[in-house]
């Protein structure tokens, strides 16, 4: 039984192998692919199948099969001598080849045996003919042998060309004999039709989109897109990002109409959920206490709260926020305690954000400040109400007239005075005036109508955060809207984790937070940014979010990392610039901000330069003082201290830990730092004035025979020679001599020999002045303002040519 192959049994029928799957699938036999085996029963099935389909067209040719047949019959049945049939035996090949597409095997053997059994015939029935002539015999023996051997070399041809072609016919190759073969199937798969791609009409299309994406979208080769916009004078490459007019406009040349897609969804936002109004209620107000440093702000509140908040302050200054919530009359306020000294802009600036009600504190005998019209200014941006509490009423010096006067300057009008301002003096240390100032706080907020939605989801701010050594991150949230509970999912920044634990201001644990409730809160896994809005979602959207902002975070650093020729150019020629490698470590995320803010202030000159290499909260660990080592870097500790291996590590490797409870210490041991990296500069103080009034010629040595007019001379002075007051020469003294004996100094009024080094054009009547360079101290502050100076200058050179160009 003979095995095919599904393609060949395709390619004997002129047709493809899915057809003949299909057929083969229809009859119920179990076929795979093209290269499964059938046996003759399956091929019989798909040639009745082809016979029946060419017996039913208009015009019946004869069955292919016996077309292969016939030659086979007539060879065995005619007997023809051994050249006929040596003859007949290549068009038969060559019609078994073009017919059927192959020949088996068997049918090669049948062919071979029928032309022995003719060769063997041929060869009894010449013989007994020529018995009796042998010459005769023997010629007709050579002749028979020539023919035999011309019959056996036709015949052997033909076998091994039938062989090859059956050979190449089982590999699924054509043979030199399919050439007309192959042309026929050629023009065969020609004249099948061609199948039209299914363009689009319509498309949608996002805000900016690859030009092969575009190109997929409208079934066209990305070359014939590219070729489209070069001809519309835009030059993009497959992969460049074109904007939707361009692909709109592009797609129009096609035919093709366009529709711009909604923005994606930004996978770092927080889905926002809107309250009805039914549901709101009434909340507590949030109060932010703003103004200048030590006039009182945190006396105020220590006051108000009954407690002693600023005794814990270093130097009665607050370094960062802190929220209390107290009772009035059976209301609740929140209190927001802001720094007041300049470093931390940032800080009053949150605080501003998130506050209903502004306190702003003026002392009475100091008056508007600096850091006041800055606090002004905050709360005017976050449009908030502001209450003008006048301090230290009680002082002898106190003027509350002259401070509403400065304040008018402002835009802040008291209500004596026809305006909208609540002024009310007070006194923290004597408690005077306490009660009006939180009674106006409430009026403030029932006029407000301060409402938020205690059922839902909780959303709130992160007001302060630490890392504690003993309960790691540590956030400080203020709840705005919603409650928040233990145990509850949340998302702030680049961190998320689950509440485990809070605390409320005067350190109870609680177990929820409803709107306007400053907490601390327990279980992130790290600290979060002062300032970020948290959120309570299910865990692995919070995760999501999280891990989301970490990414877009990253890439922008590596973007803002890459280097163009220019910048490399730049910092090439920045090289002479000195850097001062600090670490910054603090207790709060608050202090870190402003410190790094302030510190980066410091860079306005060419020569000494601030560069941050670390900040962080927490204690100085091992890892920092590592860090600070490998890069020559300073520690500065604002609040913290260094454990135990930190600092035998830093002792170590000589790395020097400054700890500092107030800013402003911090920030002037900076300065001094980067003043003693400045270049030294120098000076220079004239000594003395020598005339030269013999010149004296030795073996060795020049030697000028001089007078001391003024002053003195040392032999380690630098000298100028002056002839008719133009300088002719500036160097240093070889050797200094009264009489034969080395001096190290001559006053005026004394005469001396000088050599000097590398000169002998000195005449007599030449001057010889006597000077030296002084360092002089330099500070950091001068550098600044001379740099500044130089930067004005040249930016008004740069405008003049400008100009006259």
């Amino acid at each position: 039984m003979s095995k095919y192959r599904v393609f060949e049994i395709a390619k004997e029928f002129h047709t493809e192998s899915k057809v003949v799957l299909d057929i083969l699938k229809k009859g119920s036999y179990k076929v795979a692919n093209h290269l499964s085996s059938v046996g003759d029963e399956e091929r019989n099935f798909v040639k009745s199948h082809f016979e029946k389909k060419t017996a039913s067209a208009n015009t019946p040719k004869p069955s292919k099969p016996a077309a292969v047949q016939r030659p086979q019959h007539e060879k065995k049945e005619d007997r023809q001598p051994h050249h006929n049939a040596g003859r007949d035996a290549s068009p038969a090949s060559s019609n078994n080849v073009r017919h059927n597409g192959h020949s088996n095997t068997a049918a090669a053997a049948r062919t071979e045996n029928g032309r022995g059994k003719a060769e063997r015939t041929a060869g009894s029935a010449n013989n007994p003919a020529h018995k009796g002539n042998t010459g005769h015999a023997g010629h007709n023996d050579r002749n028979n042998g020539r023919s035999g051997r011309g019959e056996r070399n036709n015949g052997d041809r033909n076998g091994r060309r039938n062989e090859r072609g059956n050979r190449n016919d089982r590999n699924g190759r054509n043979n030199r004999n399919d050439r007309r073969g192959g042309r026929n199937n050629k023009r065969g798969q020609q004249q099948a039709p061609k199948v039209e791609i299914a363009r689009p009409k319509h498309i949608k299309l996002p805000e900016s989109i690859a030009v092969k994406d575009l190109a997929s979208k409208m079934s066209y080769t990305a070359a014939e897109v590219v070729k489209k916009l070069f001809m519309m004078g835009v030059m993009a490459t497959i992969n460049q990002e074109i904007d939707f007019d361009t692909a709109a406009l592009v797609a129009s040349e096609f035919g093709v109409t366009c529709e711009e897609l909604p923005p994606d969804v930004d996978p770092t936002e927080i889905p926002e959920v809107e309250d009805d109004p039914k549901s709101l209620k009434l909340r507590p107000p949030v109060v932010t206490v703003m103004g200048h440093v030590d006039h009182g702000k945190t006396s105020l509140l220590d006051c108000i709260r009954n407690t002693h908040v600023s005794a814990h302050e270093a130097g009665g200054i607050t370094q960062h926020i802190g929220a209390y919530q107290v009772n009035c009359k059976g209301k609740k306020i929140v209190f927001l305690d802001t720094p007041g000294h300049e470093a931390f802009t940032a800080m009053r600036a949150r605080g501003a954000q998130i506050t209903d009600i502004a306190i702003l504190v003026v002392a009475a005998d100091d008056g508007v400040m600096p850091q006041t019209v800055e606090a002004i200014n905050h709360a005017k941006s976050a449009e908030v109400p502001i209450i003008v509490a006048i301090n230290k009423i009680d002082k002898p010096g106190a003027n509350p007239d002259h401070v509403k006067q400065e304040l008018m300057e402002h835009g802040l009008v008291p209500e004596e005075y026809g305006g909208d301002t609540i002024m009310v003096p007070v006194s923290a240390k004597k408690q005077l005036g306490i009660d009006d100032l939180l009674e106006n706080v409430l009026l403030v907020a029932e006029v407000e109508e301060l409402k938020a939605n205690p059922n839902r989801d909780a959303r709130g701010v992160i007001v302060e955060a630490k890392l504690d050594k003993g309960r790691g991150p540590v956030a400080t949230v203020l709840v705005q809207n919603g409650t928040l509970r233990i145990g509850d999912s949340v998302v702030c920044g680049t961190t998320y984790g689950k509440v485990r634990a809070m605390v409320d201001d005067r350190g109870n644990n609680v177990k929820k937070a409803g709107p306007s409730v400053p907490v601390e809160i327990l279980g992130l896994n790290d600290v979060p940014e002062a300032g970020d809005v948290l959120a309570v979602l299910e865990e692995k959207q919070a995760r999501s979010i999280a891990e989301a902002r970490i990414e877009r975070q990253r890439t922008k650093l590596i973007k803002s990392k890459k280097v163009s020729l220019d910048d490399l150019f730049q910092q090439i020629q920045e090289g002479e610039i000195k850097d001062l490698n600090i670490v910054v470590k603090a207790d709060v995320q608050g202090s870190v901000e402003a410190l790094c803010g302030s510190l980066l202030k410091l860079n306005k000159n060419d020569e000494v330069r601030v560069s941050i290499v670390h900040s962080g909260v927490g204690a100085v660990n091992e890892s920092d003082v590592m860090l600070a080592s490998a890069s020559n870097a300073i520690i500065i500790a604002f609040n913290v201290r260094p454990d135990a291996n930190a600092r035998r590590l830093a002792d170590t490797e000589d790395v020097d830990i400054r700890t500092y409870r107030v800013i402003y210490d911090a920030l002037n041991d900076v300065k001094d730092a980067m003043s003693g990296m400045l270049k030294p500069k120098y000076k220079e103080v004239v000594q003395g004035r020598v005339e030269i009034r013999q010149v004296m010629k030795f073996s060795k040595a020049l030697v000028a025979g001089s007078y001391v007019l003024e002053g003195k001379i040392c032999n380690n002075s630098k000298i100028r020679i002056i002839r008719d007051n133009i300088e002719v020469f500036d160097g240093e003294i070889d050797s200094l001599r009264r009489f034969k004996d080395e001096v190290k100094e001559v006053n005026a009024g004394y005469e001396c020999g000088i050599s000097i080094i590398d000169y002998r054009d000195f005449k007599e009547g030449d001057i010889i002045e006597a000077y030296t360079m002084e360092e002089i101290a330099t500070d950091i502050t001068e550098a600044n303002k001379a740099a500044a100076q130089r930067r004005q200058a040249e930016a008004a050179a740069k405008a003049a040519s400008e100009k006259d160009d």
